[in-house]
């Protein structure tokens, strides 16, 4: 009893009145200038994106700092409202059931060890012990024969946690965009090539539709017709080649063929990187939709039901699925191609549509890639906000056989979806119907969408004269366009 009343009293004199100025100050300053430097930081990255014309990553960094400062929002709110969480009181009873951990039996009632017990601390500190006298809260539970809703201590290391995921989550989507985006400019000589290639009046050759690389490597002859082994290509296309020089040439073509015919030496590749530069601000946010995952995910957390290892499955499963589609679609481009003409006069022609994707959406593998790579982070700040916190050992962290393969699972998303899967949406996303407004270099994107805008509010009608087309059917941000009926989205 005498040491627990030393421990009442040495806590008692930590509170902030009995806290040397010095101390405050100090720790103020040490917080404020990282603050500042950080801020200064980001700052200077967006003006040399500025600088450099990237407008795409500076949007995206934009979105980083709205990211940032909802979290700081978040954790205000938890430290704002922490007294009054602590206040409100529920039967001890309701305490016993979906726990992350088995609660060890003792002596003492349960709220009590519930917010009396010592615990051992992450690998960043010794230990750290949570006394019913700590909060008037715990206190005015306990007189009552209830427990409070939430510790401070769990309040503490919950608003810890969204800050650990948001951080990671937008370190692992950039790290995989680097990644992704330098596989793509691997593809740069390509373009070089076929632009050296191209001549005024090139002389057009018939040639057998089997002669073309683009449908050797596609059209498999006597399984063509079976759509199982069609399926199985696809699978096992992503993991190696998933995309080859026939395949950026033949769906190069035919993207120009549609949507800009009369340009033939345009700049397909770098058409690309910016639209996948447009793209990353989409994939570093965190939607509702996600924090809606994380909730179903923290209330399923229950000891013994192992929900971080099954759930590690999903963004694993899903990138397969979404890998398998795109090199599909590449597949079908080769199927129509082949199953229409014999011989064909000239070049290789492609006809992007819709019809190929999802639902007819495109930008569906968008919104998966994202959950995929949030989803993803979210295992992985899991793992280290546990070790960080709890230590390796911990209850909470759960079997080593079931930690090494989520690990290994995390490693091997992130290297797929960086080097197979993100290449493959950039270019396959492009064999839509609609291209994106990234075609435009800055200025004509600006002066496209103020006429549009005037147009909409000056007509208020969907079609202005054959050329702009405002459909209301797509994705209003998605910054898609149709050549051939002039579809403008704002």
């Amino acid at each position: 009893m005498g040491e627990g009343g030393g421990e009442a009293a040495e806590t008692s004199e930590m509170k902030l009145e009995f806290t040397p100025t010095w101390i405050v100050a100090s720790v103020c300053i040490v917080i404020i200038f990282i603050s500042l430097l950080v801020e200064r930081l980001l700052h200077h990255l967006g003006k040399v994106l500025k600088r450099k014309n990237q407008k795409p990553l500076f949007e995206a960094l934009q979105k980083v700092k709205e990211e940032l400062m909802l979290l700081g929002f978040i954790s205000l709110l938890l430290t704002v409202f922490q007294g009054a969480i602590q206040n409100i009181c529920i039967p001890e009873r309701w305490t016993l059931h979906m726990l992350p951990c088995k609660r060890e039996e003792s002596t003492d009632s349960l709220g009590t060890a519930h917010f009396q017990s010592a615990f051992s601390a992450g690998i960043f500190g010794g230990r750290r012990r949570l006394l019913s006298g700590d909060g008037s809260g715990a206190d005015h539970c306990l007189n009552k024969g209830k427990v409070p809703l939430l510790s401070l201590e769990a309040i503490h290391q919950l608003h810890i946690f969204i800050f650990v995921l948001a951080v990671t989550h937008v370190a692992f989507s950039a790290l995989t965009m680097l990644l992704g985006g330098a596989k793509i400019r691997q593809w740069k000589h390509w373009e070089e090539s076929i632009q050296k290639k191209i001549t005024g009046d090139a002389s057009k050759t018939v040639a057998h539709v089997h002669q073309f690389e683009f449908i050797k490597d596609r059209f498999k002859g006597i399984g063509a017709n079976s759509v199982i082994i069609s399926w199985l290509h696809s699978f096992v296309k992503q993991f190696y080649a998933s995309v080859t020089e026939s395949d950026y040439t033949t769906m190069r073509l035919g993207f120009i063929m549609t949507h800009c015919k009369g340009h033939p030496k345009f700049d397909f590749h770098k058409y690309m990187i910016r639209a996948l530069e447009a793209d990353f601000k989409k994939v570093v946010g965190i939607s509702w939709y996600l924090w809606v995952f994380v909730f179903i995910f923290l209330l399923l957390n229950v000891n013994g039901w192992h929900t971080y290892f099954w759930m590690s499955f999903i963004p694993l499963i899903l990138l397969l699925a979404v890998g398998t589609k795109l090199e599909h679609i590449i597949t079908q481009l080769a199927h129509e191609v082949a199953e229409k003409h014999s011989a064909i006069e000239g070049e290789l022609v492609v006809n992007p549509s819709d019809d190929h994707f999802w639902f007819h959406r495109p930008r569906i593998v968008l919104y998966l890639i994202h959950f995929i790579l949030f989803q993803n982070a979210f295992e992985i700040a899991f793992f280290f906000w546990i070790l960080t916190t709890y230590g390796f050992k911990s209850c909470i962290m759960g079997e080593v056989r079931f930690i090494v393969p989520r690990l290994v699972i995390g490693v091997v998303i992130q290297i797929l979806c960086s080097y197979s899967t993100l290449p493959l949406y950039a270019i396959v996303t492009q064999m839509g119907s609609y291209f994106k407004k990234a075609i435009f270099d800055e200025h004509v994107q600006e002066g496209l969408l103020g006429w549009a805008q005037k147009v909409k509010k000056r007509k208020g009608t969907k079609t202005v004269n054959g050329f702009a087309k405002l459909n209301n059917g797509q994705d209003e941000h998605s910054g898609e366009v149709e050549l051939p009926s002039r579809v403008l989205q704002t």
